[in-house]
């Protein structure tokens, strides 16, 4: 014997209980035709295998159905008289039972909370529940309710499903309606908890039962209007749903993109109510399309229905083809009379439609799971073991593992929460020329595959809100774009946030960027701050017109110095040559071509040898140079000193002196280099703080000890040989050399003193420009100080250059 447990009516008339005197019974309003099929659905799979011989053959399954009228006090009675075995209430049996009688399995109910109710009643019996269409993810707990299962997934898994359609779609700001129940309160529960991890922000989630006030709706209806969200995600049950749909058609509410469970998307009934097209492009989840065969040709034949004395179906016979029978208590005389006769050729309404097959297979496949259960309970083979006493907690615990194909190949199990396999179809409502809607399969999803692969949409064109064909948008914020991230805004949800551009040097390349990510050290940030582009190296090279400029002086001035060193050459033997020491002049001549020379080095890419040569070669050159201009300034205080009789100061200071005085001094400073080069040498060095977008390459000194030491050297010889130089100026000769030595050394101090600061701040490349333009000015000082005025009256002059009138013996002007 299997139970069957269906709402055949939606509501009930209210009453008013006075609490002296018993309530009477329940007057039930509203007649659904839909649980009428899932009944006949029930009657179809027993009788089906009740005219088996492969499936409990010699036994025939027998029935109780009981009518709830959508009551959850009144499905727990129901529930218990299939439990206890009492007669009373029992629908559409076809005779009464003769004795008490005890069901090995109820089928039932639709909706999750009249479930629930009933699955913790009987679980104490443990008499196994099978339900086609309550899927509350509640009724998985097995602690709760250890006898329950069904053959409809858990909204556990649709709710994921609902998210990640949402998702898909890139609807981050939505608004909810559940229905008050159990099957809407947890439902949306999962929906929202699922919602939050992929980034969708809730503006609204109300609630509201078909029996609620009006104010009640009148508020949900204003919410909606003032919300900016153009999504509704509704978790209602198809009996909410209409009650939605009639109240929502006062107010033309329509333009709003639909999101709907598996309870109302694919529901005929709903579609017919939609008059105002509210609904229209509507999306949402559905069980797969199935085709159970002979169960159409089944509910449509009513004619046994007829035969049965209960009064219900008096009513559905009058609601079905719209007449009354004669004895019928609410006959009317503007309505034909019923003849019992009818039949449905012609007829359309909500219980000739077939679009809940899905719905049908799940009753078929629950009554075949039972059968099944029963066949290997009672050993049946050609025939079945009908003395055995059946054990309703051995029933449950077999059916439980049960597992089987349909006889349309498709296969039935339970997991360990008593849930089938969750697959969906994704439904949209498209309307059709004709103003009828047509419920087409735009996607699957598998919650049985991963996370990424679950979702799968074809590429079918769908039709959105108002009949359009472009994807709706309902979000709080715009996506910030590439170059900006988000900033919440204060007091609001996470969906809602300003796009804030990126700060230099910082970059974001994906949309919705949370942070900007900092480019690497060698890189900056473009102007639209998406990309971090390779900074400009900068150094001084030859190709701009700064190095260009200073390259050519540099040349210039070795190409002067070496026209001086062929001049003296040719005149070597004249007095203005040899009167001081021609071999240091020469000397000093080959220091200041180098030291022009040495300038190249600073120009161009520096490498780890041009950066160990820059300041190393400039440092020897120069103490070399002024080496000379010291040994020179020596010469000439020695010789007017050795012109005092008995002097023999010249002996102590000749050729061979001068030579090792130039040697020693400028072997110090190499020993400096050499130590500086050995300890901490320069290296190159990129400088990323001087400039935020672009890369100064330059040398770093290495030890800053060393380099101060190699230029306080340079600075000790200039300074001392500008003393001596200074001294001598007024020694009486009509060329006296000291004091063009005097200036030259007066403009190699101020030069050099003047670098310091300058060369400490001066940026990138300009550094080294003020580092050349330190010895190229300072190396000119002594070429045209020490060298021109010779030139002058070597080449202008020739009549001066005589021994006489180096001496100062000519004749008198």
């Amino acid at each position: 014997m299997l139970g069957g447990i269906f709402s055949f009516h939606t509501s009930w008339k209210n009453r008013q209980d006075t609490y002296i005197q018993k309530p009477l019974p329940l007057q039930c309003t509203s007649l659904n035709f839909r649980e009428f099929q899932f009944a006949q659905a029930m009657l179809f799979a027993i009788e089906e295998i009740n005219n088996s011989t492969d499936i409990l053959p010699g036994i025939s399954l027998g029935y109780k159905i009981y009518d709830t009228c959508g009551s959850i006090a009144r499905s727990v009675r129901v529930a218990l008289a299939l439990a206890n075995g009492n007669d009373a209430a029992s629908a559409l049996s076809e005779a009464p039972c003769t004795r008490l009688s005890q069901v090995q399995a109820i089928m039932g109910e639709t909706s999750s909370s009249p479930s629930m109710a009933i699955a913790t009643v009987i679980g104490s019996f443990r008499i196994p529940m099978i339900s086609h269409f309550a899927t509350c993810a509640c009724l998985s707990d097995k602690t709760k309710y250890p006898s329950f299962l069904r053959t409809i997934p858990s909204d556990y898994y649709q709710s994921r499903a609902l998210a990640q359609l949402v998702k898909h779609f890139g609807w981050t700001w939505v608004g909810a309606i559940r229905t008050n129940d159990d099957y809407g309160n947890n439902g949306m529960a999962t929906f929202t908890e699922t919602a939050q991890r992929l980034g969708i922000c809730l503006e609204y989630s109300v609630s509201f039962f078909r029996t609620d006030p009006p104010d009640k709706i009148q508020k949900i209806i204003d919410t909606i209007k003032t919300s900016t969200s153009k999504v509704i995600v509704t978790f209602l049950s198809h009996m909410d749903m209409y009650v939605i749909l009639h109240d929502f058609s006062h107010h033309n509410l329509t333009g709003y993109q639909w999101v709907g469970t598996e309870s109302w998307t694919r529901d005929p009934q709903t579609a017919a109510m939609d008059k105002h097209h509210i609904l229209d492009g509507a999306i949402g989840l559905s069980i797969p399309k199935v085709h159970v065969s002979g169960v159409g040709e089944f509910m449509l034949d009513v004619k046994p229905l007829n035969s049965s004395s209960n009064e219900m179906f008096t009513e559905f016979w009058e609601a079905l083809f719209s007449c009354k029978f004669r004895q019928s208590k609410s006959s009317s005389g503007n309505q034909r009379e019923c003849t019992g006769h009818e039949d449905l050729t012609g007829v359309q309404n909500s219980f000739t439609d077939m679009s809940c097959m899905p719905i049908f297979n799940n009753v078929y496949k629950g009554v075949y799971a039972v059968a099944h259960t029963l066949h290997s309970i009672l050993n049946c083979n050609k025939t079945c073991n009908n003395t055995m006493q059946l054990d309703p907690y051995k029933i449950l615990q077999l059916v439980k593992k049960i597992q089987f194909k349909t006889k349309e190949g498709e296969d039935v199990y339970f997991n360990e929460n008593g849930d089938p396999a969750a697959k969906y179809e994704i439904i949209n409502w498209q309307p059709t020329e004709k103003g009828i809607v047509d419920f087409v399969t735009v996607g699957l999803h598998d919650a049985s595959l991963p996370a990424d692969k679950q979702l799968n949409l074809q590429n079918k064109s769908l039709i959105w809100a108002q009949n359009s064909q472009q994807v709706p948008s309902s979000v709080c914020s715009e996506k910030c774009p590439a170059g900006t991230h988000k900033v919440l805004q204060k007091g609001k949800p996470v969906c809602c946030y300003d796009c804030i551009r990126c700060a230099e040097g910082e970059i974001s390349n994906i949309t919705d960027s949370i942070t900007c990510v900092r480019c690497y050290p060698e890189f900056w940030s473009n102007e639209r701050r998406d990309a971090c582009v390779k900074k400009k190296a900068e150094f001084l090279s030859y190709e701009e017109i700064m190095g260009a400029l200073l390259t050519a002086a540099s040349l210039f001035g070795t190409c002067i110095t070496n026209v001086v060193a062929l001049i003296f050459f040719r005149y070597r033997k004249t007095p203005i040559v040899r009167a001081n020491n021609s071999e240091l002049s020469f000397l000093l001549l080959f220091s200041l071509a180098l030291c022009f020379l040495c300038a190249l080095i600073f120009i161009g890419r520096p490498t780890e040898w041009s950066c160990m040569l820059r300041h190393t070669a400039f440092g020897i050159t120069f103490v070399l140079c002024i080496s000379c201009v010291l040994g020179k300034t020596i010469v000439v205080l020695m010789a007017f000193r050795a012109t005092l009789p008995s002097s023999n100061v010249m002996t102590w200071f000749g050729p061979a002196q001068q030579r090792l005085s130039v040697l020693a001094f400028t072997l110090i400073q190499v020993i400096i280099c050499v130590l500086w080069l050995t300890i901490s040498p320069p290296f190159p060095f990129k400088n990323f703080k001087e400039f935020k977008d672009k890369i100064i390459l330059e040398c770093a000194l290495g030890s800053a000890v060393g380099f101060w030491a190699v230029l306080g050297y340079i600075g000790l010889l200039a300074l001392f040989c500008f003393i001596l130089a200074f001294l001598a100026r007024k020694l009486p000769d009509n060329f006296n050399e000291a004091k063009f030595i005097t200036f030259s050394m007066l403009i190699f101090c101020a030069v050099w003193l003047t670098f310091i600061p300058a060369y400490i701040s001066s940026p990138g490349k300009f550094s080294v420009a003020v580092e050349i333009f330190a010895i190229l000015a300072s190396s000119f000082g002594l070429l045209f100080c020490i060298f021109i005025p010779k030139c002058y009256i070597i080449l202008l002059k020739p009549e001066k250059n005589t021994k006489k009138n180096m001496m100062g013996k000519g004749a008198p002007k």
